[in-house]
């Protein structure tokens, strides 16, 4: 079967979370959706066994990864500290996609308009074909949001959402996973 090539493909993607971090909870708009959904792309990617890369800006300052999030990652996933707004201008961010050798990213974190917009503009520079999931993304004000979109959008990021990302990288009903994965799709519905 021929696929478009831009589809996400669960054996050429990795998923990148950056930056969710506990000390925007309660200042982030729309957290609560932002958590959820980024904790069913990492339900999803580990069903999926796609490797995953988690970055955390000054954690000293701003605290660690979301608990449920850490939770779900358990202790397999390494994160990755940075300074820098860009993951990009991280050392071991760089490493870690590099060895990893999947020219696919799926990006999820915080916030929209800084290291958001920064890494993923930087990783399109760079090679990577990027897919953002918009329910897993946010920034302090709303407003911030739809330019650093916009911009994404008009560099060649591919749009999508944590449940689109998730079916596009099972691909078929066939898939052993698939029913396991349309449960977690449906728990995680109000």
């Amino acid at each position: 079967m021929i696929r478009h090539p831009r589809l996400l493909d669960r054996d050429r993607t990795v998923l990148v979370i950056i930056d969710l971090q506990e000390s925007y909870r309660g200042v982030l708009s729309g957290w609560d959706g932002v958590e959820a959904a980024t904790l069913l792309m990492v339900r999803g990617a580990t069903l999926l066994g796609l490797p995953i890369v988690v970055t955390e800006q000054y954690p000293r300052g701003l605290g660690h990864t979301s608990e449920p999030v850490r939770s779900a990652l358990g202790s397999r996933v390494p994160i990755l500290e940075k300074s820098t707004l860009s993951c990009c201008g991280a050392a071991p961010f760089v490493e870690a996609l590099a060895q990893l050798e999947r020219p696919q990213v799926l990006v999820a974190g915080i916030e929209a308009h800084a290291c958001v917009n920064q890494t993923v503009l930087d990783l399109i520079a760079t090679g990577y074909q990027v897919a953002v999931a918009r329910d897993a993304t946010s920034s302090r004000h709303s407003g911030l949001v739809q330019p650093a979109w916009d911009g994404m959008v008009q560099s060649g990021m591919r749009p999508t959402s944590a449940e689109q990302a998730l079916l596009e990288l099972v691909e078929s009903a066939g898939r052993p996973e698939f029913k396991t994965l349309q449960s977690l799709l449906k728990a995680e519905r109000p």
